[in-house]
């Protein structure tokens, strides 16, 4: 993987969070999921983000 590559994935990456943390913030208005749902979600989210950046850096090629 070079650092193109890498860039667009991460901006890809940003770009999924972002739709989750908008649509989990909706749902929670909306009064479909609780705080603490949203909560572990929003976490849950966020530790997948942070291995799959991790993958990505050992993979891109100097």
């Amino acid at each position: 993987m070079t650092h193109v590559q890498r860039l667009k994935y991460s901006l890809l990456i940003i770009l999924v969070v972002l739709g989750i943390m908008l649509g989990l913030s909706h749902l929670q208005k909306e009064g479909v999921i609780s705080e603490q749902t949203f909560q572990y979600i929003a976490i849950a989210v966020a530790v997948i983000v942070v291995v799959i950046n991790g993958i990505m850096r050992r993979k891109v090629k100097l």
